[in-house]
């Protein structure tokens, strides 16, 4: 039976059967899917001005040598339009796959689980927005470096397709990874990570996170790497925090229910 939430419940005690959680991960996949293919055809007519903001680091390239963008295929433009839309598509339609996906990974929208729900939702689209910003003011530095080992003598042709798609992909992938501390969270939140985990593994979150960084932002001179890797780093460790303090809370109220029940 499907409640005002979304959720099947099944055999009476509320809990869900693996058949009842497919059910609901095609509901909000479906529910996203829409709001992605929505936003995207907005995202079509707009499309022109964000290829038109990808294109200056290509002029300012040709101001030094002569440097332009080529499409390889008839439909080459089209494809890559389209794919512009979709990520204005997913950009946009942020708020409500981000819903849909903490809500899924919540077990249950009633009561605490249901704050706790809305207070992850708010939490990571702000973050998503601020590491899709950080993409996208960190691109034009990476395409100054990749194209500078090019001599001047040399002309230098790029796949418009490719290029797109590596930006595209970019943006994408560091909004996202801004998103992650609140994933952690979410997972201590539901009993699967403790903050003792997360704080053990701080030494391969800052590697991940510098190997990330440096791979997304090869600036030349060193300094956007670090403009990204510190706000992920301190998110990972305000993470861990808001995990310690939860288990603390979580710790006390068992020990306060044990004794509770011994004295009864």
């Amino acid at each position: 039976m499907a409640t005002r939430s979304g959720r099947w419940r099944s055999k009476g005690d509320g809990r869900m059967s693996l058949v009842d959680h497919l059910r609901e991960l095609r509901v909000r996949l479906t529910v996203s899917a829409a709001a992605i293919l929505v936003t995207s055809v907005g995202g079509f007519f707009l499309a022109p001005f964000v290829i038109d903001a990808l294109r200056v680091p290509i002029n300012q390239l040709a101001k030094e040598h002569h440097a332009t963008l080529v499409y390889t295929t008839v439909t080459g433009a089209f494809d890559l339009r389209l794919a512009i839309a979709v990520m204005i598509g997913i950009v946009a339609a942020s708020p409500i796959w981000l819903y849909e996906t903490f809500a899924f990974l919540v077990p249950g929208l009633t009561g605490r689980e249901k704050r706790y729900t809305f207070g992850f939702f708010f939490s990571a689209v702000p973050l998503f927005f601020a590491g899709a910003a950080c993409g996208w003011l960190a691109f034009p530095n990476m395409v100054k470096l990749l194209t500078s080992f090019s001599s001047t003598h040399e002309a230098t042709y790029l796949d418009a397709r490719t290029y797109y798609d590596f930006v595209i992909k970019l943006v994408l992938a560091i909004g996202v990874a801004f998103v992650l501390p609140v994933f952690l969270v979410l997972l201590n939140f539901i009993g699967i990570l403790s903050a003792r985990t997360i704080l053990k593994g701080w030494r391969i979150a800052i590697f991940a996170i510098c190997l990330f960084t440096a791979i997304a932002t090869p600036a030349a001179d060193i300094i956007s790497m670090f403009l990204l890797a510190i706000p992920m780093v301190l998110l990972y460790f305000i993470a861990a925090i808001i995990a310690f303090v939860h288990d603390r809370r979580a710790a006390k109220r068992a020990d306060q229910l044990e004794a509770s029940l011994a004295a009864g």
